[in-house]
C-alpha cells in the first residue's frame, strides 16, 4: 500500500510523481513535476521510493497485532468486559526488530518493463557544492526482472577486486558506498557482471553480462553533468550499464594503435624497419647530450606482474628508478629527463618533487611540454 511521500510510477501510463494525498480509499493522488494532482487508482501505481527502508519489521508488527487480538479471549458477560482493563492493552511488546528477518518482498512489476534496463549512478551530498562534496554510488534496477550483480574495480593493469555483490529487487535502487573526491581514481575502470532472472514464475532468460565502463572524472567537476532523473530526488551522473536489453559498450580508444590502424601497409612497413627497442633508445640518448632522455614510470611499464604488492610497494619501486635514473646520469651536465608520471591524484608526481628538493637540490625541475606529455610529466636538468 502506498503513503504520502512515496515516489510512484504509473503502471500504464508514462511518468509518475510523489502521493500527497487520498481521494478516497481506491483512488490516490499523485503530483507530477509540475505540480499537477493527478487522480489514479491505487492498483495502477508502483512505488519506487519509500521511507519504510525495513519493511521487515512492518509486516512483521501488523502479524503480530493481529495474533494478539486473536489470542484475546472474547468477553461473554458484562462482568468479563469490564475484566479486560486498559493495562492488558499496554501491556509490553517484543521489539520485533530484534527478531530474524524471514520476510522478503516480492517484486513489484510494472507493464512494458520487461527488457533489461540497470545503470550505475552517482549522486553528490551537496549539489549546491559539487566541487567539494561527497558522493554516492548506487544501481537503479529499471525493470521487471531480479538482478544478481558483481562490482569490480580495476587496481592496476588488468588485476581487478570485488567491490559489492548482491542483488537488487524490480523497478528498485540499492546504494553501494559514500566516497571522497580524492577516491575518484578508484572508480575510473568498472565492471559489472549481471545475471537477471524471475522468481516464483515464467519468465524469458536473459544472457549473462560482463560489461566494462569508463568513469569520467572530469564530469564530477561540471554541474551540468547531473540531470533529473526520476530515480532521485537531486540530479544524479548515470552510467548506462545495461539498456533495453543491449549492455553499454565503453570505447577505449589508443592513439597509437589509431595512427597505426590509419597508415599504409607500405608506411607500416617503413615503421617496422625503424623501430628500436627501449634499451637500444636509451643507448642513443645517452650518446646525444642534447637529447632528452624520457623514463616511463608507470607501474604497467615497470612491472611484469603486481601481483601481491600493495600501492606503497609498487610506489617505492617507482621512486627507486626515479634515483637510478638521476644517479645515472649524475655527471652529464645540461642532460634533460622527463618522467613521465601520469595525472592521477598527484601522488607519484608530489613523492618526484621531494625528492627533488630533499636530495637532488642542484637540478632544476618544470612542467614537461604539454603539446608532448599532456599533464602527465615532469622534466628534470643535470646542472
Amino acid at each position: 500500500m502506498v503513503k504520502i511521500g512515496d515516489k510512484v510510477r504509473f503502471l500504464n501510463d508514462v511518468g509518475g510523481g510523489t502521493v500527497t494525498g487520498f481521494q478516497s480509499k481506491d483512488v490516490v493522488l499523485v503530483a507530477d513535476a509540475d505540480g499537477f494532482e493527478i487522480p489514479t487508482l491505487v492498483t495502477e501505481v508502483v512505488a519506487v521510493e519509500t521511507n519504510d527502508y525495513n519493511i521487515a519489521k512492518v509486516v512483521a508488527a501488523q502479524q503480530k497485532k493481529k495474533k494478539d487480538e486473536a489470542d484475546k479471549p472474547a468477553p461473554t458477560s458484562v462482568k468479563n468486559a469490564l475484566a479486560v482493563t486498559d493495562d492488558d492493552e499496554e501491556e509490553e511488546e517484543t521489539d520485533v526488530a530484534d527478531k530474524e528477518l524471514t520476510y522478503r518482498p516480492m517484486g513489484q512489476e510494472r507493464r512494458g518493463a520487461n527488457e533489461l534496463n540497470l545503470c550505475l549512478a552517482f549522486v553528490p551530498k551537496n549539489i549546491k557544492q559539487v566541487s567539494d562534496t561527497p558522493f554516492e554510488a548506487y544501481l537503479v534496477n529499471d525493470c521487471n526482472y531480479f538482478i544478481h550483480y558483481i562490482l569490480l574495480l580495476t587496481y592496476e593493469g588488468k588485476a581487478v577486486t570485488v567491490r559489492h555483490e548482491g542483488e537488487i529487487a524490480p523497478n528498485t535502487k540499492v546504494f553501494l558506498e559514500e566516497f571522497q573526491r580524492n577516491r575518484l581514481e578508484e572508480w575510473e575502470r568498472v565492471t559489472i557482471q549481471t545475471l537477471a532472472f524471475k522468481r516464483d514464475k515464467a519468465f524469458m532468460p536473459k544472457p549473462a553480462y560482463s560489461v566494462n565502463l569508463r568513469i569520467d572524472g572530469t564530469k564530477f567537476y561540471k554541474l551540468h553533468a547531473f540531470q533529473s532523473t526520476m530515480f532521485f530526488n537531486t540530479p544524479a551522473l548515470t552510467y548506462d550499464v545495461i539498456k533495453d536489453d543491449r549492455p553499454a559498450r565503453a570505447m577505449f580508444v589508443d592513439a597509437e594503435e589509431l595512427r597505426e590502424a590509419m597508415q599504409s601497409p607500405e608506411e607500416q612497413l617503413h615503421l617496422e624497419e625503424h623501430k628500436v627497442s627501449g634499451a637500444e633508445k636509451r643507448a642513443r640518448q645517452k650518446q646525444d647530450r642534447n637529447a632528452v632522455v624520457e623514463v616511463d614510470l608507470h607501474a604497467t611499464e615497470l612491472l611484469d606482474t603486481m601481483v601481491g604488492l600493495e600501492p606503497k610497494d609498487i610506489l617505492d619501486y617507482q621512486i627507486k628508478v626515479f634515483r637510478d635514473t638521476l644517479d645515472e646520469h649524475a655527471k652529464e651536465h645540461g642532460r634533460r629527463i622527463v618522467f613521465i608520471h601520469g595525472k592521477g591524484e598527484g601522488v607519484l608526481r608530489n613523492a618526484l618533487i621531494k625528492e627533488l628538493r630533499t636530495h637532488y637540490k642542484q637540478c632544476r625541475y618544470q612542467d614537461a611540454s604539454f603539446r608532448e606529455y599532456g599533464y602527465g610529466a615532469t622534466m628534470v636538468t643535470i646542472p
